[in-house]
């Protein structure tokens, strides 16, 4: 399968393309990026084609591309790659506004091209046994969840000499959609649908900028509480709230309380603690299952059988309202029903 990646401007892009090059039945034809120095940065890094444009690179006759620009120029890039009849796994959100997102879905519907949303949780090997919990009924009924999905400031960069690398539009409103509500809350909604197979019908959510607020202007902290049509409630901390020197950009937790027992849950426990004097700051190296390999398998598998993606564009529309009607309760201090 030929497969190529559209922007590196997200910071998940890198993990893509190692897993991608460690995968037999996979090419990477090549990647292309509006900022060239980063572009070129990246392919020296990983040894492949820099295209001059993005339509240069959809030239090549591709099975499938990965979009990870930022979170508001999904739209053009999605269109670009449908029209040349190239499958799509679309960086998680799926778009910054709901129109944009249904706007997506509508566009690869139309060129007859599979849409996946990187929701790569749902292939993590600790978030697969709560699901066979779940739907194996013994927990009985399900109540509610407390969940986390925190992290540090998004300030991401390789070296204070190498300003393209900067990852700061995660904390613009304009390209990113919003600040922790919308980088973290997406993957909980998602999952938590999963989970359920049901629908969100009103949420109630909070933000504030107490932490680092002389350095962003978008909400850093977020509560989000989310009530299901079977009755199901679960908050969700989104928040910014992991120092500079926390070994890891983040993590996501998931306590599950149900009638007849309590299931916990770290998606990123399974790590080996390395101290650093080097880099100032201990670090986390994971040992444990790549939730983005069994993400990009399911892509590359779906591409191949012709089949709908585990997770689709819809998916991605769906956490979109949920973001949304989020910014319209911290906004108005009022719940928000989701029809």
């Amino acid at each position: 399968m030929r497969i190529g990646i559209l922007s590196f401007a997200h910071l998940h892009a890198e993990n893509y393309m190692a897993v991608m090059q460690k995968m037999p039945d996979v090419e990477v034809v090549g990647i292309a990026d509006e900022n060239m120095e980063r572009g070129q940065y990246f392919a020296k890094m990983f040894n492949v084609k820099l295209f001059d444009s993005y339509a240069a690179l959809l030239a090549e006759k591709l099975d499938g591309v990965i979009v990870c620009s930022e979170n508001s120029k999904h739209l053009p890039l999605v269109k670009l790659a449908a029209e040349a009849g190239v499958h799509v796994l679309c960086e998680k959100p799926l778009a910054t506004t709901v129109a944009d997102a249904q706007a997506i879905v509508d566009i690869c519907k139309k060129a007859g091209v599979l849409l996946m949303t990187a929701f790569p949780m749902r292939f993590s090997t600790v978030a697969l046994e709560i699901k066979k919990l779940i739907d194996s009924g013994k927990l009985g009924q399900i109540y509610g969840f407390n969940t986390t999905n925190q992290g540090a400031l998004p300030e991401f960069h390789q070296g204070e000499n190498l300003p393209f690398l900067k990852r700061d539009w995660f904390v613009d409103k304009a390209l990113a959609g919003g600040g922790a509500i919308t980088d973290h809350t997406v993957h909980l909604a998602d999952m938590l649908r999963w989970y359920l197979q049901s629908e969100v019908v009103e949420v109630f959510a909070t933000t504030n900028a107490i932490m680092h607020a002389a350095k962003v202007s978008v909400e850093t902290g977020g509560l989000v509480m989310l009530t299901f049509a079977n009755g199901v409630f679960a908050s969700v901390d989104c928040s910014w709230s992991k120092p500079a020197y926390y070994p890891t950009w983040g993590g996501l937790t998931m306590e599950l309380v149900a009638e007849n027992g309590l299931a916990t849950m770290d998606a990123a426990k399974q790590y080996t603690t390395v101290y650093s004097q080097k880099i100032g700051r201990p670090l986390w190296y994971g040992w444990g299952s790549d939730s983005n390999a069994g993400m990009l398998r399911e892509f590359v598998d779906a591409v191949n059988g012709k089949r709908t993606p585990a997770v689709t564009g819809e998916d991605g529309v769906k956490a979109a309202e949920i973001v949304t009607a989020a910014y319209e309760s911290a906004a108005t201090d009022q719940p928000v029903k989701l029809t």
